[in-house]
């Protein structure tokens, strides 16, 4: 089918206001957690194959935050569709102000192949919940995931959900198409070129992107579990993680420390040799493999496999194309510091990050960090768990995007928050009309 015609039939669909009950939404959450449950075991299969999980990791990682997304909007989505009173101005007397959530209509979602399954599913969640129809991109380089997502979103109305497969020439196609909004997650180069598309059409968008995201350990932190956790969170999926720690910065006086640490943890984690633990991810294809490889030297790695082993990588030159582009791999740049005035001007000299890491049991240092920086997100003495609860927004600022959904936020981003006032008919203000010779000196009196 032309994509002319799924817009034209999910607009017509949209424009009968039967996505815009409670009873509708529900009944669609419902169904696609149901068709996800029945076919779970294929999704496993399907994202071993494109990238290499463990059962266990896309779980964790992928199915079962979708799953709890579904029940956290199913949980509350009675209270946000009420509509909400607001106080009113001395110049609105006896007048009633109102807010309603209503849906944009027709929703693109272009989503990404680091994680296919839950980058793809979490945004449609929120769109559907919000009353909103749905065209759902899925990325080419993870095909397996991708197949499985139109098998079974194809059992949906097609007029609700419907699934395009295809390359990066069939989303500029998707583009042009007159969609009511669009959502995309992917890199910073081509959230660029959605940018400039959807302003042909004067489209809102939330992009999410991703950039440099930095560590830092303080020589106060607890370095053992510092580093336990540095690892679990760099090395998940390989280090192909939007918000994954891309470089960090070091404590001298604890850095050798830390560094055997990270070492003993990514042991502990993987094993001797990583690249045979059925629990440590690959490379999703030839071409990032090639990327990553010409970053280092030394790397331990299989080609035939993709795998690529965990490697840190000290004191890099700033300027090294490690250092300037976003690594989206299993190389970790260490540096150490003596003065923390020096990191938190070399990271606010760059692009604002996804998301920054702090390891410290310093909470006037804590405070100064979260004050000083700016990012999408900041997650202290942890890694990634930030994105894993609904209760918090995700999204990035500046160079690592805009806007920002989960949970609550979802709600937000694909609702278009409409304003109502009801004056009343029994009280009208004369001296508001050029008719009125007190108009100057009565609104002098109301305004000043």
């Amino acid at each position: 089918m032309e994509y002319s015609e799924i817009v034209r039939r999910q607009k017509e669909y949209f424009a009968g206001n039967a996505t815009k009950t409670l009873e509708h939404r529900l009944e669609t959450l419902r169904l696609l957690e149901g068709l996800l449950k029945k076919n779970e075991a294929h999704f496993l299969e399907a994202l071993e194959e494109d990238l290499g999980k463990s059962a266990d990791e896309a779980f964790m990682t992928e199915i079962g935050i979708v799953y709890e997304e579904i029940r956290f909007m199913k949980r509350h989505l009675k209270k946000w569709m009420k509509a909400k009173s607001v106080k009113t101005a001395m110049t609105h007397l006896a007048s009633k102000a109102w807010t309603i959530h209503e849906p944009y209509g027709a929703v693109l979602v272009i989503s990404p192949w680091n994680y296919p399954y839950q980058l793809a599913l979490t945004p449609l969640i929120g769109a559907i919940a919000s009353g909103n129809t749905v065209v759902l991109k899925p990325s080419e380089l993870a095909p397996k995931t991708s197949d499985m997502l139109f098998q079974v979103l194809s059992k949906f109305h097609e007029e609700i959900t419907a699934v395009v497969l295809g390359d990066a020439l069939q989303t500029t196609k998707l583009l042009q198409e007159p969609f009511d909004y669009c959502f995309f997650t992917g890199s910073s180069r081509v959230g660029k070129l959605i940018m400039g598309q959807v302003a042909e059409q004067l489209m809102p968008v939330t992009l999410e992107l991703g950039g440099k995201s930095p560590l830092i350990v303080s020589k106060d932190a607890d370095l053992k579990l510092a580093a336990k956790r540095v690892a679990f969170g760099k090395w998940l999926n390989a280090g192909q993680t939007c918000i994954a720690p891309d470089y960090a910065f070091v404590d001298q006086q604890v850095y050798d420390q830390f560094k055997q640490e990270l070492i003993i943890a990514i042991r502990e984690l993987y094993g001797e040799n990583p690249l045979e633990n059925k629990n440590y991810g690959r490379i999703v294809n030839q071409a990032h493999f090639k990327r990553l490889r010409s970053y280092v030297d030394g790397i331990q790695m299989d080609e035939q496999t993709l795998k690529m082993a965990p490697f840190l990588l000290e004191n890099p030159d700033p300027d090294s194309s490690v250092m300037q582009e976003e690594i989206f791999g299993p190389i970790l740049p260490l540096y150490s510091y003596q003065n923390l005035e020096d990191v938190l001007r070399f990271i606010k000299e760059r692009p604002k990050p996804l998301a920054l890491y702090l390891f410290t049991k310093n909470r006037e240092l804590e405070r100064k960090v979260l004050f000083e920086t700016s990012s999408g997100s900041v997650c202290v003495n942890d890694t990634l768990m930030q994105i894993s609860t609904p209760y918090l927004p995700f999204g990035g600022v500046g160079a690592s995007g805009m806007g920002s959904y989960h949970g609550y936020q979802s709600f937000e981003t694909f609702s278009h928050q409409k304003s109502v006032l009801r004056q009343p008919n029994w009280l009208d203000f004369g001296f508001r009309y050029p008719s009125s010779k007190w108009r100057g000196k009565i609104l002098r009196l109301i305004f000043k």
